[in-house]
């Protein structure tokens, strides 16, 4: 594993680290909101998928080491494509997304774009920001609340920018990422993003793709840490089919 500076087209620096393996083809790590590239859980899925995959993971602006301000998926698309662009540089056969929550929302809009994305996995991804949830008294909000108690926390924090920047809703272009595949990964406790989203997403995309609901799991990277083999073995088992 090593470090890497990048540069976005609206000079923001983004902090990645590219785990090199020697493999043939690449996955991208997109984090959500108040999380990190160096936070406990998303070091440990990167180890995880490094096991097939080189992988690179990176903050969004705003996020643990790279500059600026959060803007609530308005700009951070140019974060991911300047990420995007490193991994196509280093001359993979094919590259994967896999995105968590707000990180989600941008690879679902960014691969819509981008034709060097062979496939996405949107992991409990919103169908429009201002749909989100936030439902506090459900059991699974305090599930998150304390992943960001002890050691699991270390990395994680934000420093936001105003919510009221336009922005484009995942719904609105999830229809063009066809043909190329996208596999919607949802917990059906998810407290914060209901799995409804993803599935007014898997609705408007176009074939090929794909909805797994995991019963009794949490909020993105949660799910992870509440049952591990049952939520990486369907992210492998897609990116070795589509990937």
């Amino acid at each position: 594993m090593f470090r890497v500076t990048l540069h976005t087209k609206d000079q923001q620096r983004i902090d990645a680290v590219h785990y090199q393996e020697g493999f043939k083809k690449a996955v991208i790590l997109t984090h959500g909101f108040f999380n990190a590239k160096d936070a406990y859980l998303f070091r440990e899925i990167a180890k995880t998928l490094a096991l097939h995959y080189d992988v690179v993971a990176f903050d969004f602006r705003g996020h643990g080491k790279s500059s600026g301000l959060f803007t609530w998926t308005a700009k951070e698309g140019a974060d991911l494509q300047a990420v995007i662009n490193y991994v196509k540089e280093r001359g993979y056969e094919s590259i994967g997304l896999m995105g968590f929550s707000l990180g989600a929302a941008i690879s679902l809009i960014e691969t819509a774009r981008n034709p060097d994305i062979k496939t996405l996995i949107a992991v409990s991804a919103p169908y429009d920001f201002w749909k989100i949830d936030f439902n506090f008294w459900k059991r699974g909000m305090f599930d998150d609340l304390m992943l960001n108690l002890g050691y699991k926390a270390k990395g994680k924090g934000v420093r936001p920018s105003h919510p009221w920047q336009e922005k484009m809703a995942p719904i609105d272009i999830v229809d063009r990422i066809s043909p190329r595949s996208v596999l919607f990964l949802h917990g059906s406790e998810d407290w914060l993003i209901n799995p409804r989203h993803s599935r007014k997403l898997f609705d408007k995309a176009k074939e090929p793709k794909k909805i797994i609901i995991l019963e009794k799991l949490g909020h993105a990277e949660t799910m992870f840490d509440q049952q591990r083999e049952m939520f990486m073995t369907p992210c492998i088992d897609w990116f070795k089919e589509h990937l």
